[in-house]
């Protein structure tokens, strides 16, 4: 997520680098090939990527300017220094909608308007794309920190998860697309406001799990992480199974079906 950390990789030993990369890479290939009607052009994967590691500098700051925030009101408030308090605040609140807007923003700027947006999957693969841009630099950064222990257990947990988020983002910001397209405003920005709600509620209970500190929290969050996956995976092969082209109009039949 740090910036200053580019010129250290090239002289830092690049097993742990591709041990932090490839994950991220294999994720993107998998969710890339899941879209059947018209694959989306290399030029655009890459710019999404791109998209996805600049989002990291800007929730950077976001988590750092709302956390200080955060420790103020927490240090001159006794009732808001419970641990699990503050972690819900930090979580679901910072963590989450920081990092989950920052991705919307790009990932908005650089789709919506684009001609190959042009089905209704193209969201989930360009929304999981930008996940895991961001998955990938944030990856890079333990990793060099901590090493490669840190790198594999990422690779199941924390890459995934963003790839999960980008899922659910990417589900209903192409319902906001196809009900633009349809000219209907309103539900096309409660759709909008949904890509980010809900991908930053289940980050932030991802990530308060995570910090969770009692004799079976770890359980807690096998058992949430193994349902996010899951669903996840069920959700993109529905997803990719029943898309539609957003530029045209369908029969209630044929929506439905």
């Amino acid at each position: 997520m740090f910036f200053f950390l580019f010129p250290a990789l090239l002289t830092y030993n690049w097993i742990l680098i591709l041990a932090a990369v490839i994950p991220a890479i294999i994720l993107i290939v998998k969710v890339y090939r899941a879209d059947r009607l018209e694959k989306e052009s290399p030029a655009l994967i890459r710019s999404l990527i791109l998209m996805g590691i600049i989002s990291t500098f800007f929730a950077l700051i976001s988590e750092r300017v709302l956390g200080a925030v955060l420790d103020r009101v927490v240090a001159g408030n006794v009732n808001l220094q419970n641990p699990v308090l503050y972690n819900a605040i930090l979580y679901f609140g910072i963590v989450g909608f920081s990092e989950e807007c920052a991705k919307y923003v790009l990932l908005k700027k650089r789709t919506w308007h684009d001609r190959e947006f042009n089905c209704q999957f193209d969201a989930v693969v360009y929304a999981a794309t930008v996940s895991l841009g961001f998955a990938l630099w944030e990856n890079i950064t333990y990793v060099m920190m901590y090493g490669f222990t840190t790198a594999l257990v990422r690779a199941v947990t924390a890459i995934p998860g963003h790839a999960c988020f980008g899922v659910f983002m990417g589900l209903f910001y192409g319902q906001a697309k196809r009900f633009d397209f349809l000219g209907n405003k309103s539900a096309s920005k409660a759709f909008r406001v949904l890509s980010v709600v809900i991908p930053a509620f289940v980050h932030g209970a991802y990530d308060f799990i995570a910090s969770m500190n009692s004799e079976n929290s770890a359980w807690w969050f096998l058992g949430f992480v193994a349902v996010l996956f899951g669903v996840s995976y069920y959700l993109v092969v529905k997803a990719s199974r029943n898309d539609r082209r957003i530029d045209r109009h369908y029969s209630t039949f044929e929506i439905i079906r």
